[in-house]
């Protein structure tokens, strides 16, 4: 039997930055939690906006924000992992070398932002409705961090390729689409998280499903026996899925959920 139920967002279950879903989903949740089966939505997204999407569930959902490195329900943080501030602040100025990199700092409930890019800010605050603070420095903010967000219009696997290269021992990188570059405490990914809320609901893997599209959801899928990639999946997600849904556009996920309740 179906315990848990967990998909990524962007990609997977809407368009890249939409704020809106099916509102069938918000009855669909209803239905599964009235059979026992606990809903989680995993992104890199910000806890607020995971709940601003999910406005009318949202106490009936668990949240993995931040790729992992947050975890909560109801408003309330159940587990957060912060990044090494060191680390993060070296990031920062090697990023500042990068003319066409942007560069965002997570705190528990803040995005913190430097650029003076006006349209980059609107887009974070209307389209994803994230809670962002512009700052003069972000080296003089005063905040613990959870994830450090590079991010490039088009082609951020390659422009921050010599970052990634730097970085990869002391962070946990990861690529979600072809925007962004996202990185965590090297504990933090999307799988363990799932894994904490199994292990304190005493849910099984063969028990769990989850659905994803970018390699940031691999270590996700491999917590779920019953592990979808949709459509328009990464060929590598694709391989490493047991099963595949329909795309996000044509409500893949959800196609899936309405035949379990």
């Amino acid at each position: 039997m179906i315990k848990l139920i967990v998909t990524d967002i962007d990609g997977t279950l809407v368009p890249d930055g939409s704020n809106t879903v099916n509102p069938k989903l918000y009855d669909q949740i209803l239905r599964l939690r009235a059979a026992g089966i606990q809903f989680a939505a995993a992104s890199g997204r910000q806890w607020h906006s995971i709940e601003r999407l999910f406005e009318p569930v949202k106490e009936k959902i668990f949240y993995i924000s931040d790729n992992g490195a947050y975890v909560g329900c109801c408003g309330r943080n159940l587990f957060l992992t912060p990044i090494d501030r060191q680390a993060a602040m070296e990031m920062v100025e090697d990023v500042r070398k990068c003319p066409e990199l942007d560069i965002m700092l997570s705190g528990p409930d803040v995005v913190y932002m430097e650029t003076d890019n006006q349209e980059f800010i609107r887009w974070m605050v209307e389209s994803y409705r994230f809670e962002v603070k512009q700052v003069p420095d972000l080296t003089k903010v005063d905040d613990e961090f959870i994830k450090i967000s590079v991010y490039k219009k088009h082609g951020i696997e390659e422009a921050g390729r010599a970052i990634r290269e730097k970085y990869q021992d002391r962070l946990k990188i990861t690529i979600s689409g072809d925007m962004w570059m996202d990185c965590m405490n090297p504990k933090v990914n999307k799988g363990q998280a799932v894994r904490q809320i199994q292990e304190d609901l005493e849910i099984l893997p063969e028990e769990t499903m989850a659905f994803g599209d970018q390699m940031n959801d691999l270590e996700m899928l491999n917590r779920a026996y019953y592990s979808f990639a949709i459509g328009n999946a990464r060929p590598e997600i694709k391989a490493a899925a047991r099963f595949q849904a329909d795309t996000n556009v044509n409500d893949g996920v959800l196609k899936i959920l309405e035949l379990l309740a």
